[in-house]
C-alpha cells in the first residue's frame, strides 16, 4: 500500500482563483483592491522570504498588499503603535504581523492590537474564540488550509479520531477546534503526552504540528489514516517520517507543497472577506 499524495498546489490554486474572482468584483464596486498589510521586526531570512511570496501572490490574485518593516531592536510598544495605525486605517482591510519575532517584543500583546475585524491571520484571543465557539469570525489560516485539505480530499471527519501533535495557540489548538466542530474526537498530543506512538497509533486523522523534524515515524501511522503533515525544518524535511509514512497511511501531505500552499490561499481569501464584510452591497 503506498498513500495517495494530497497535492495543496492544486488546492491552493482552486482557492486563489475563487479569490480573484471575488477581488475583482470588489475593485468594480469599491474603486480599490483589498488590501492586506504585512508588519514585520527584524532581519529573519525565512520571514523575509515569506512575506515576499505573500505579496507576490496578493499582486497574482489582484489584491493589494502595503508591507512595513521595523529595525530587530524596534520594540513591543512601537510595534503595537504600527498595528494599531494600520487597523485605523480604512483603507486596509487585513492585517499580517509575521512571526516570530525578536525576543524581545510581546508577540500576545502584538496580536492582540489588531482589530477583529482586519485579523486575516486568525491570531488573536477573539479569532480563537470565534473557532472555539464556531462563530463569525476568521480563522487561523493553516489550520483553516487544514481543513480545505480534508475537504478536498472527501476524508469523513464525524465520529473519526483525531490525533493533534503540538498545542500552539495558531497551530495547534484551533486545528483542535476546527476537527471538534466537524464532530471528529480530537486528542492534543504534547512533550508530555505519555506513550505518544500509540496515541497516534489510534488515529484516523494525525495532525502533526510541533516543529521537530521527523518526529512522527512511520510505523506509528494507522493503516489508512490521513496524514498531514504541517511541519517545516530545514532541508524541506517535515514533522512526519515521510516515505515510511507514506507505505501505510491512505492520504498524506508532502513537504513541502501540502500545507503551506493553502495556508497563503486561506489569507488572501480571508483578506478579501474582510473587504467584502465593510460593504453589504457585495455579495461574497
Amino acid at each position: 500500500m503506498s498513500a495517495d499524495v494530497i497535492d495543496g498546489v492544486a488546492v491552493a490554486r482552486q482557492i486563489l482563483a475563487d479569490t480573484a474572482v471575488r477581488a475583482k468584483r470588489f475593485v468594480d464596486a469599491v474603486g480599490r483592491r483589498p488590501c492586506l498589510a504585512t508588519v514585520l521586526v527584524g532581519d529573519d531570512p525565512a520571514s523575509h522570504t515569506y512575506v515576499r511570496m505573500k505579496a507576490n501572490r496578493c499582486r497574482s490574485t489582484g489584491l493589494a498588499s502595503r508591507h512595513h518593516h521595523l529595525p530587530g531592536s524596534a520594540i513591543t510598544a512601537e510595534v503595537i503603535a504600527l498595528v494599531e495605525a494600520l487597523s485605523a486605517d480604512d483603507t486596509v482591510d487585513g492585517i499580517l504581523v509575521q512571526h516570530p519575532m525578536p525576543p524581545q517584543i510581546e508577540e500576545r500583546r502584538v496580536f492582540e492590537a489588531i482589530i477583529p475585524a482586519k485579523d486575516v491571520d486568525g491570531v488573536t484571543a477573539a479569532s480563537f474564540a470565534a473557532m472555539a465557539l464556531s462563530s463569525s469570525g476568521f480563522q487561523s489560516c493553516t489550520p483553516a488550509g487544514i481543513l480545505r485539505l480534508l475537504d478536498a480530499y472527501d476524508v469523513e471527519l464525524a465520529g473519526k479520531r483525531a490525533v493533534v501533535i503540538g498545542r500552539s495557540p495558531i497551530l495547534g489548538k484551533p486545528v483542535g477546534m476546527l476537527l471538534l466542530a466537524r464532530d471528529a474526537t480530537v486528542t492534543y498530543c504534547h512533550s508530555k503526552t505519555v506513550d505518544l506512538p500509540s496515541v497516534v497509533g489510534e488515529a484516523d486523522v494525525v495532525i502533526a504540528a510541533v516543529g521537530r523534524p521527523e518526529l512522527v515515524k512511520g510505523h506509528w501511522i494507522k493503516f489508512g489514516a490521513a496524514v498531514i503533515d504541517a511541519g517545516y525544518n530545514p532541508g524541506n524535511v517535515g514533522d512526519v517520517e515521510y516515505g515510511a509514512a507514506a507505505l501505510r497511511a491512505g492520504l498524506i501531505t508532502p513537504v513541502p507543497g501540502g500545507v503551506g500552499p493553502t495556508t497563503i490561499a486561506v489569507l488572501l481569501a480571508q483578506t478579501v472577506n474582510a473587504a467584502e464584510a465593510g460593504r453589504a452591497d457585495i455579495g461574497s
